[in-house]
C-alpha cells in the first residue's frame, strides 16, 4: 500500500508537468484554452506548473538519494561543527 502512495505522489507532479508544457506549447500556437483570456497569462501559468513539478520530483530523488548515502558530497548536508562535537 506504502508503494501505490509513493507512486501516486510521483505521478501528480509528473502530470502537473505535462499539463504546464501543453499550456505553454499551446500559447506559442495561439491556441487559448478557457479559464485564460491571454496566451501570455496562459504561458506564464504553465511555465509556473512545469517548474513547480520539475522541483518536486527533483527535490524528492535528491532526498532519497541523500538518505541512500548515494548523493555526490557536494548535495550532502554539511554537519555544523557544534553538532560533530556532541
Amino acid at each position: 500500500m506504502q508503494k501505490i502512495i509513493a507512486l501516486l505522489i510521483l505521478v501528480i507532479p509528473f502530470i502537473i508537468a505535462g499539463v504546464g508544457i501543453k499550456l505553454m506549447r499551446d500559447s506559442i500556437f495561439g491556441i487559448v484554452i478557457d479559464p485564460f483570456t491571454y496566451t501570455a497569462l496562459q504561458f506564464i501559468v504553465g511555465l509556473i506548473m512545469t517548474i513547480v513539478g520539475v522541483w518536486f520530483i527533483g527535490g524528492y530523488l535528491l532526498h532519497r538519494e541523500r538518505k541512500n548515502k548515494r548523493a555526490q558530497e557536494r548535495f550532502l548536508k554539511k554537519l555544523k561543527e557544534n553538532d560533530e562535537t556532541n
